[in-house]
Order: structure tokens, then sequence, then C-alpha cells
């Protein structure tokens, strides 16, 4: 099939889809809806899947195919084409996109049901699918930051969906906001990078890409990279602009799987992937990034030991692996940050529908504490969320280990990582274990502790559907990567996903493979540790649950410190919104009201008392006119006297 055609259809169906709910926005059936948003993102994803089926047969070094609709800008030195690429990166993300935004879609059916804005809601799901398509399949800065900021707006729409709600409608503006600051620093990158190479075209950015790492952090490349990172930082949630995310949670629960999960929350990796070249070129912006990558990662974690609402807990633990992928950037392992991006999307996704499917059982309860022994009354939710659980703390063979031990044999031995940055991946990864497991027992095992007045039951097949196929995802989708110390010994298994993206994907300068012993250490480390962390949660949370409370009482000033978030809300507050809303209302005060009014009123009063005398003048006497008419031959005989 035609190329530009089967682009057209991965692009334009959701559109489509969004332009024929958003006209029924009215209609209440949910159905309906559903079905239609349904078949447009299923449309994309079959198109995807001949693209990408294209590409694969094409020669290794040549996979790339390109469409160019038409030129967009030319201003001067500016020329930006609507052109769309698939590579092998790209390939990845539109086969997520498409193909876990239709199970969300199909999902969103049975979550959705009674609600009377399905069609508005779906309206919005379908555009932020159209949004997040062109992101990922421009082939400039340009292109991609439409759908950047296309996602974003989605993204606030969707959260503040139910707007009549204030808490609901606070948090979209929150996301939108904070988003906001990301993409100011976006922006700039952008612009300098357009003035120090003239041009936005990835593979030309990439190609212009100096040989020669930079060293002076005021370079342009370091200044770019590190602008645009700081936009990732909003779109990615990461450290300090990470506050929108668990807030987000206040949107429906497949809104969160989407966008929170799966797709938007990945578009700053996405980008720094794609730029990889000139970011490998930028060694200080790797640094910082490793950094704030690391700190996400145990920082995130902790606070997510102490929350009691289910979607909160997943969302701090989405920030927590959105920081893995953030470190195996810093580290210059980007093929292990798209590996880990796409398992995440896997078991994250699972957990979060498995949440709404939870949520929906028990008529809308998300604390923790009012659950307990739902296995029974939830046996398909139940297991599928399991083996989420399983690809989450990293177990092995489910998909989680794979990706999440690459990341961190890298950080290990990468000359951009350190033992450091190691531990505190290893850290995160025992503090998963501990709050995932805690989050399991709580809402699953033990004893029951639902109100004798909620009846828990299984959700329906659209419902259940998605959950066992990303379940089956959850355990599979890693052994496209398995690494090359387990492969040998486990017949000679190749890693397909490191030979896919290796003709894109910069290698790091100095790198030197780790031997069996070493590679055999890291991984033990981390299951063990793992392992011992879920077995603590386990015991104290199913065997001895008194046991948590009294430990949190004897920690209690750190116990209230983690709880409240470490109070980084409230410092933001205190330290910036207060003042800024303040210094905002001085201004209006002092200048628009006091000045700029004043100066205003004081014209118009000037003006009608001009007018008033001037029109006191204008009396209609023809003898006062003569008078004034001689006075004024007067006077000016009297200037030409005088001259």
């Amino acid at each position: 099939m035609n190329h530009s055609l089967l682009m057209a259809l991965v692009i334009l169906s959701p559109l489509i889809g969004f332009l024929i709910n958003g006209f029924r926005y009215k209609r209440h059936s949910a159905n309906v809806a559903g079905v239609i948003a349904t078949i447009a993102i299923a449309i994309s994803f079959v198109s995807s899947a001949i693209l990408v089926t294209d590409l694969i047969a094409m020669p290794e070094e040549s996979r790339r195919i390109a469409v160019k609709f038409f030129e967009w800008l030319v201003i001067d030195r500016l020329k930006i084409d609507a052109g769309f690429v698939v590579d092998q990166i790209s390939a990845v993300m539109i086969l997520i996109i498409t193909g876990v935004g239709t199970l969300i879609h199909m999902y969103s059916i049975g979550y959705m049901h009674h609600d009377k804005g399905a069609a508005k809601y779906f309206a919005y799901l379908n555009l932020f699918i159209f949004n997040m398509l062109l992101l990922v399949l421009g082939d400039s800065l340009l292109v991609m930051f439409v759908g950047w900021e296309g996602v974003g707006l989605c993204s606030y729409l969707l959260i503040g969906f139910w707007f009549t709600d204030s808490e609901k409608a606070a948090a979209g503006m929150k996301a939108f906001i904070t988003n906001r600051v990301g993409d100011a620093a976006f922006l700039l990158g952008m612009f300098l990078l357009f003035v120090t190479y003239g041009t936005l075209n990835f593979s030309e950015l990439n190609a212009l890409a100096p040989t020669v790492a930079e060293s002076s952090w005021l370079g342009a490349v370091t200044l770019g990279t590190l602008f645009l990172f700081i936009g990732a930082t909003g779109k990615s949630a990461q450290i300090p602009l990470y506050v929108w995310l668990p807030d987000a949670m206040a949107g429906p629960t497949p809104v969160s799987a989407l966008i929170h999960a799966a797709t938007m929350v990945t578009a700053g990796v996405y980008m720094i992937v794609r730029l990889n070249p000139l970011f490998i070129m930028a060694p200080n912006t790797m640094m910082v990034i490793a950094i704030i990558g690391a700190a996400t990662v145990v920082f995130a974690a902790t606070i997510g030991m102490t929350q009691w609402d289910i979607k909160k807990i997943l969302a701090y633990s989405t920030v927590s692996q959105l920081g893995y992928m953030f470190l195996a950037c810093g580290v210059g392992a980007f093929g292990a940050a798209m590996f880990h991006l796409m398992t995440h999307a896997f078991f994250k996704a699972l957990m979060f529908l498995g949440s709404g499917s939870v949520i929906h059982a028990m008529h809308e309860e998300q604390d923790v504490r009012k659950m307990g022994g739902l296995k029974k009354y939830l046996p398909i939710t139940h297991i599928t969320f399991f083996l989420g659980w399983l690809a989450i703390i990293g177990m092995p063979p489910f998909a989680g280990f794979f990706s999440k031990d690459e990341i961190l044999a890298y950080t290990f031995n990468s000359p951009m990582g350190s033992p450091i940055l190691w531990a505190a991946g290893v850290l995160g990864a025992t503090l998963t274990a501990f709050y995932m497991t805690r989050l399991m027992a709580l809402t699953f095992w033990g004893k029951s502790r639902v109100s004798k007045d909620v009846h828990p039951h299984e959700s329906p097949a659209l419902m259940t559907i998605p959950l066992i196929t990303l379940g089956v995802l959850s355990v599979i989708g890693g052994w496209i990567g398995v690494p090359h110390v387990l492969g040998e010994y486990l017949g000679h298994i190749p890693n397909v996903w490191e030979h896919w993206l290796h003709p894109l994907i910069k290698g790091i300068p100095g790198w030197q493979t780790l031997d069996h012993a070493t590679e055999f250490a890291l991984m033990g480390t981390s299951v063990g540790l793992a392992l011992i962390s879920a077995g603590i949660a386990y015991h104290f949370y199913v065997k001895a649950p008194d046991a948590p409370k009294k430990i949190a009482e004897k920690i209690k000033p750190i116990y209230n410190l983690v709880y409240n978030k470490y109070f980084v809300d409230e410092v933001y507050f205190g330290a910036i919104i207060n003042p800024l809303v303040n210094l905002s209302r001085n201004i209006w005060y002092y200048i628009d009201v006091n000045f700029i009014d004043k100066m205003t009123y004081l014209a118009g009063d000037l003006a009608r008392g001009m007018g008033s005398v001037i029109r006191s003048s204008q009396t209609g006497n023809v003898q006062q006119y003569a008078m004034y008419i001689g006075i004024g031959v007067v006077v000016a005989l009297s200037f030409v006297i005088m001259r």
C-alpha cells in the first residue's frame, strides 16, 4: 500500500474520530461514542503495523519511511515541511500509542458507560492520540512541538474532565501551568539550536552534531540540550516539575493509563533518544539528566510508600519509573531507556486499568485501607494485576526485569555512570518492590476491610479483555531484549531490541562490555534485594498488619515528612506561587488601577473640560463672533508689526 496513504491513515483516523464525536458531544451513549473512537484508533494501529512491517522488510541501514505532505513554513532560513518519519525509534512509539491506545479505548467503553459526557470524553481521547502521533512522527522539532503542545492541552481537558468538581478542575490547571514552564524552556532550546545550526530537522541536527564533546557549560549544544531537557522534566514529570502528575489522577482512570503511563509522559524520553547524537556530545547535560533521573527514582519511590490512594501510589510509581528512563539517557544507554519505556507502557497501563477495575468494583472508593481480600471477588483483575506487580518489581522473566536490569548494568559500567547512580537505581528498585507489594497486599490479599454496603464484582469483558492482553505483554514483552549474558545460557537467544535500534543509537564513548560474573552479580543484587523487600512488605501488611502503624509512630517526624510529600507543594506555594500572585496583584493595583486607569480618567476629564470651555463660547451671538474676529485681527497685526 502507498506509504503516504498509510501515514495519512495513521495520523488522521484519530482526528476524524475526534470530529465525529466532537460534533455529537451532547449525546449520552457511551457505546456509540466508544465504538467510533475505538475503530478510529484501531484503523491507526493497523496502518501503523503495515508501515512497521514494510520498515522491517527494508535493508537494515536504510530503514526509513519519510512522507512530506506539504511545505508548512518558509521564513528566511527557517524552512519547515509537514513531514513525518517512521524509523526504528518512531515505529516503536506508534505501535505503543495506537496498540495500547486501542485497548484503553475499548476499556473506556465499559468504564465510562454511565457518564453523560462520554461522547466528549472519547472526542478528547481521540484528539490526544492525534497529537501524540504528531509528536512522535514529526521530522522536526517544530512539528514535534505542535504535538507536544497538543497533548498538553488534551491532558488538561481530560484531567479536568469532571470540571464541576473544583479539585479536579484545579488539578487540570496545575498540569497545564506546570507544563507551560517546561515548554518555555523547550522553546528556548529550539531557538538556540536553530540559531546555531540553521535547522530544526532531526536528521540534519544529528548529522551536524559536533564530533568532539563540548566541555563548556555555556556552549550552544550544552545550553540547547539543557533547555530541551527542562522541557522534558515538565512533560515527563521529573524533579522539579513532577508535581502535576500525582494530582492528574483526578481524571478518569483510563486517562491515567493512556496519558500518564504509556504515552504523554514518555515524550521527554523519546525527544532525548531522538536527538541522542546531539545530547551525547554535551556531557554536562548528560550528567544533569542522570542525576535528576536517579534522584527522581528514589524521591518518588519514598513518597509512594506512604500513600493510601490506589491511583496516587501508581502515579508516584510512574514518576519513579520515568526516572529510570532518564537515568538511562543520562549514562548514554538510550536503547535501554526506550526498552523500559516500552515495557513500562505494558505493565503500568495494566496496573492503572486494574486500579480502575478495582475502583469500579468498589463503587468509586480509592482508599486501599478500605479494601483487602478482593482477589476472591475480582479474579481476573487480581491475576492480571499480579502479573503487572511481578513485572514492575523486576522479577525474572517478566518484562520489567529485562529493561530495569539493563539500565542498572549500563549505569554501573558506563563511563558516564557511576556506582553512586547505580546504588540509587538499586535503592529505587528495592523501594518499588516494597510499596508495590504493599499495594497488592492492601488491595487484594489479607482480611477484607470492605464496607458491608459495598458488594465488589468483576468488571465486564470490555474491561477485562484489555487487562488480559496487557497482562500477557507484561510477561513476554521483555524477551525481545534478553541480555547477551542470559541469551548465551538460554540457547543463544538474540537481543532483537539492541539489533533493531543500533543504526540510530550513538554508542557510548569508552564503553567496555561487562564480564559475565559482574553482570550476574548486578542482576542477583537487584533481584535479591527486591525479593527481600517484597517479603518484608508482605509480612507487614498481611501477616502482621499492626506493625507498619507502630513503626510509623516511632519515626513519626520522618513519616509525616514523607506522607506529606516533603511539603514540596507547600514550598512552591510559599516561595514561588503566592509571591507571584501578590506581585501581580500589586502591579495590577499600582500600575493598572492607580496609574493607567487614573491617567485615562484624567485625559478624559481634560478633554471634557476643554470641550465645555469651547462649547460655552458657541453662543450663536453674531456681534460676539464679530468681536472675536476683530480681536484676532488685532493680535495678528500686532505680530506682523513687531516683526
